[in-house]
């Protein structure tokens, strides 16, 4: 046996230890559980490590500690927060919903949170694995890593190590799914049957496993949703000059200092990383993933088009307006001159052709300004063109892909957000009712927004049980080809269009080559 009741509560026996779990409406729920060693002391930049173990039973009834980040009191504009205390550098935990410990091997779902390599934690509720487990009879799985500094940088040390990895936060997720693949059939799981998903970082996170060699041996398709792709994947020695100005940041010489301060400090000593990083009309993104040739040999968006990735199901989408999220309350961009949006797609497209870029994209959305052309064109350069690059490549090589683009526009702000990044995420878990916090859902319309949930999470429901997202309730959804392009329009009312996204596809044709 092994799962058994143990004062009214579901106990699993694990080879590290017994855990006890709780039971919350017909679904069983293990929080704050150890698959690897803590991060700290000697261990803190480097690889994840397996956990010891316990003795007796641990409670699992808890979330763990999130990883060291930012916090700032009553939260933002949007999200209203995206993490919050407490945080501690042993962060690396994870929790479970499951309708049963049981033998029935249901399909594995695991999330990894975004939050642009700084922010975020599987412990948020709003990231609650219940109503997918309720809906979909399956076994879900959320998950800390590191963050920030900690787990977006490395350093040379005194070992000298020639494969230490760049890529810490990958070692960690590698070793979630490591655990998900030995442990989850005592939860009710097939180890066989497992999808993982992401949003935003998260996405670019999902990518990047689905191309590890032994990753993609630990899942079998993956759900991408917003992936930044357009951020550019720098190599190790790229990457050193971020590397040298955190040291500077912090005040500090080397990692055997860095080793010994509080993590408080060093997650303040990424805000100087992130003003030194910043650049004008570019999504702020201090950390980055590297290619290390160690956990990483290329763009995560390249890895799912080689080797065994290839194979692996894919369904991949973005929103409509992505980069309003980040753009569009800032006065200094709403007060954004022709000039300047001129000069920023000139970095992509040229000085000469600029003009005539600028002019396409007034065309296709009649009445914008300077601010709504430069927000359309960032979310086309990091998010929705990379997107179509690698549904296009996928469906070229006759690799399975369903593709989707979320319109819903965001009622708050007078409509400023429109479709704005992170806005499907509600829809996509059908649950609201843990959302009252983020400014971004205020004022969605209650009987809309329920129909448009139920149609995404179904989708999503269907696609990790079966890896085919259409269901009873959905128009027909046909996989990606370079024939058809079909996409999945996801609004008030949702359809299957053509080529939906076509002209962005046809205008980013134009941009002058990429450094990658």
């Amino acid at each position: 046996m092994t799962a058994v009741r143990g004062q009214g509560s579901p106990v699993v026996q694990l080879a590290t230890g017994r855990l006890r779990g709780r039971q919350e409406e017909g679904i069983a729920v293990f929080r704050g559980v150890p698959y690897a060693a803590p991060p700290v002391a000697e261990l803190r930049w480097r690889a994840a490590r397996p956990h010891p173990g316990w003795n007796g039973t641990r409670d699992a009834t808890s979330y763990g500690p999130s990883a060291p980040q930012m916090f700032t009191e009553g939260g933002d504009p949007v999200l209203g927060g995206h993490g919050s205390p407490p945080f501690d550098d042993d962060c690396l935990t994870l929790n479970v919903w499951t309708p049963a410990p049981d033998e029935a091997r249901r399909p594995v779902l695991v999330w990894i949170h975004g939050g642009g390599f700084v922010s975020g934690s599987g412990s948020l509720p709003v990231y609650s694995g219940e109503t997918f487990a309720r809906d979909g009879d399956l076994v879900v799985v959320t998950l800390n890593y590191r963050l920030g500094p900690l787990g977006y940088l490395s350093f040379d040390d005194e070992e000298g190590t020639p494969d230490q990895p760049s890529n810490l936060w990958l070692t960690d997720q590698l070793a979630a799914l490591r655990w998900v693949h030995e442990n989850i059939d005592r939860f009710g799981g097939d180890p066989a049957n497992v999808t993982v998903a992401g949003q935003s970082g998260g996405a670019v996170s999902t990518a990047a496993l689905a191309g590890h060699p032994e990753a993609r041996q630990l899942l079998r398709r993956v759900i991408l949703q917003s992936p930044p792709f357009g951020l550019y994947a720098p190599t190790r020695a790229e990457y050193r000059e971020r590397v040298d100005a955190y040291l500077r940041c912090a005040g500090v010489a080397d990692v055997g200092e860095l080793r010994r301060l509080p993590w408080e400090r060093l997650v303040g000593a990424a805000g100087g990383l992130f003003a030194h990083t910043a650049r004008w009309g570019h999504w702020p993104t201090p950390f980055l993933p590297v290619r290390d040739g160690v956990t990483l040999d290329r763009h995560p968006a390249q890895t799912l088009l080689e080797d065994a990735a290839a194979d692996i199901d894919v369904l991949i989408g973005w929103t409509r307006e992505e980069a309003n999220f980040a753009f569009a309350l800032d006065p200094a961009y709403a007060a954004a001159t022709r000039e300047q949006v001129l000069g920023r797609i000139a970095l992509g497209f040229g000085e000469a052709a600029a003009p005539d870029v600028y002019a396409a994209y007034t065309c296709s959305r009649p009445g914008a300004g300077p601010a709504e052309v430069l927000m359309d064109l960032i979310t086309d350069e990091l998010f929705r063109v990379p997107s179509l690059r690698l549904a296009e490549a996928r469906a070229e090589l006759g690799r399975p892909v369903w593709a989707y683009q979320f319109d819903f526009p965001a009622p708050a702000y007078g409509g400023r957000l429109g479709a704005a990044h992170c806005l499907e995420l509600p829809f996509v878990f059908d649950n609201f009712e843990r959302w009252g916090h983020a400014p971004l859902v205020a004022g969605i319309e209650p009987t809309v927004g329920a129909g448009l949930a139920r149609s995404m999470h179904q989708a999503w429901i269907a696609f990790a049980r079966t890896g085919d997202p259409n269901h009873t309730d959905l128009p027909r959804w046909d996989r990606y080809r370079t024939g058809a392009r079909t996409t999945m329009r996801f609004d008030s009312v949702t359809l299957p269009v053509d080529d939906l996204a076509g002209h962005a596809r046809r205008l980013h044709g134009r941009r002058l080559p990429a450094r990658e």
